[in-house]
């Protein structure tokens, strides 16, 4: 066991150097970059002064943030000055002079929130409407219940939300939710128990969450219908029917397990996946989350910001990946880590 993980921590190591290696020249190769940004104001554009040279605080920022160096350059000093000094930067753009990790840490929060109630509702949701379309097979219901799905699937991210908006948040029809922010007025905090602040809170949180689940609801459901009927169709299930066990049994102990595999295997990428499609959500739902931080820095072009975003993006995936190898081994004891 502790040989595997340390295998794997070694490959997750050499893993997230290429995906930032990757990234670093990715962003370095589009044109421009943050001292030629006009977010920055007339201090750091080319000055005109004769032969047009360039402003010394500009100069200085591309010698600080390795952008006057050859990209692998480039990359090497980073990656240096992050292994062995700890330095991830400071934010040019978005929150100049901050630490980039401190600007992620603040509006990583309210995306972990959101991402974790959205992964925890979609199997709460999926594994129950796929065991039912695999009993169900063939059935009205299960027709229906797979045309509800596609056409859920089918709908973009940004006409739920304006929609949800416009029907939930609004003065045209009813007024159930608020419009935007993950958190009440200070005006909940006075007079109020912690019940109805919660209650307060919880109603922020309905809306972009439901934005977050529907479209990977239908995927989930889809594969773990799949993975149940190959599972019921297999011979040990249909001994243990003519043990006269109930339905009920038949499916919920000896079928569910098995059939956990392939979910199991998506939750690599779920999360990492609702985390990169929040953005959408982030923005029309007013949500100071690592979505709306992401858009923001790539129109920025704020360069130590995005490297440590794509880093945190790929620890993401990496760590999603170590966990769904671990999980393997719950659900199937006849997988062994060694």
């Amino acid at each position: 066991m502790y040989v595997y993980l340390a295998k794997r921590l070694s490959l997750m190591v050499l893993t997230l150097v290429v995906i930032t290696l990757a990234s670093y020249i990715i962003i370095r190769a589009a044109p421009g970059d943050p001292t030629r940004s006009d977010v920055l104001g007339d201090t750091l554009r080319t000055q005109t002064d004769g032969g047009g040279s360039r402003s010394p605080i500009a100069a200085q920022l591309r010698r600080d943030f390795y952008l006057d160096r050859n990209p692998f350059v480039g990359y090497t000093l980073w990656l240096r000055d992050v292994v062995w000094h700890g330095d991830l930067k400071r934010s040019i753009i978005v929150d100049p002079g901050t630490p980039t990790l401190t600007v992620v840490a603040q509006r990583a929060l309210p995306t972990l929130k959101l991402s974790s109630l959205a992964v925890g509702l979609i199997y709460l949701l999926a594994i129950p409407l796929g065991i039912y379309c695999a009993v169900a097979h063939r059935s009205w219901g299960e027709r229906t219940v797979t045309l509800v799905l596609f056409m859920l699937y089918s709908l973009p991210s940004f006409w739920v939300a304006l929609l949800l908006l416009a029907f939930f948040s609004g003065d045209t029809f009813v007024n159930w939710f608020p419009a935007g922010g993950l958190a009440p007025d200070d005006e909940y905090g006075w007079g109020r128990s912690n019940w109805q602040i919660l209650l307060e809170t919880s109603r922020h949180y309905v809306l972009p969450v439901v934005c977050l689940t529907y479209a990977s609801l239908a995927g989930l459901s889809r594969y773990a219908r799949a993975g149940m009927i190959e599972v019921i169709s297999q011979d040990f299930i249909r001994t243990a029917r003519a043990k006269g066990l109930s339905e009920w049994h038949v499916i919920m102990k000896h079928a569910l397990r098995n059939s956990l595999i392939p979910l199991v295997t998506i939750f690599a990428e779920l999360l990492p996946g609702l985390i990169a499609g929040s953005i959408i959500v982030e923005y029309l739902f007013n949500i100071p989350g690592m979505g709306s931080l992401s858009l923001l820095a790539l129109s920025s072009r704020d360069y130590p910001l995005m490297m440590v975003l794509f880093a945190a993006g790929a620890i993401l995936t990496l760590v999603g990946i170590l966990i769904s190898d671990l999980l393997y081994v719950v659900v199937d004891p006849r997988i062994s880590l060694e």
